[in-house]
């Protein structure tokens, strides 16, 4: 009865300190188009990789394996291929921005994957039994 009471609090101390690591910022990634739609605004991205991207150059590859703007098919026009958005990036003291070459079509969706702020899982997913082995990327669909 001792031991299994004490592999319990052993097994409940470990999980408390598991969760006393993660990052207090659990505020999800915001992902939007600017108020004219010309860019694409990446927001509430913790403080310790924002820091991180501000000193990268800004044509350093990084930000292409970090964030990827897919122009896909819609409802309207399926005859759309998925094809990868070119453009550039630019951070701020708050916030990373994506600029494409040619400017975003009214009435196009576009698929943005990104890994700023991914994680493995939270609290629900360790709980349920359906934590990954790998991060999970930010996908999100913006429709111009």
């Amino acid at each position: 009865m001792v031991k299994n009471s004490v592999k319990l609090s052993v097994a409940f101390c470990a999980l408390m300190a598991l969760f006393a690591c993660s990052s207090a910022n659990n505020k999800p990634l915001l992902i939007g188009f600017n108020t004219d739609s010309t860019a694409i605004v990446f927001n509430q991205i913790e403080q310790s990789g924002l820091l991180e991207l501000q000193q990268l150059q800004a044509g350093d590859s990084t930000f292409n394996n970090l964030v990827s703007v897919l122009q896909t098919p819609s409802e309207k026009d399926s005859t759309i291929k998925e094809t990868p958005v070119e453009g550039r990036f630019t951070v701020t003291d708050s916030n990373l921005v994506f600029i494409p070459i040619s400017s975003f079509v009214k009435g196009r969706d576009y698929l943005v994957i990104t890994h700023l702020n991914a994680k493995f899982g939270n609290m629900k997913d360790l709980l349920s039994g359906e934590l990954k082995n790998r991060v999970r990327p930010v996908q999100k669909l913006l429709r111009r």
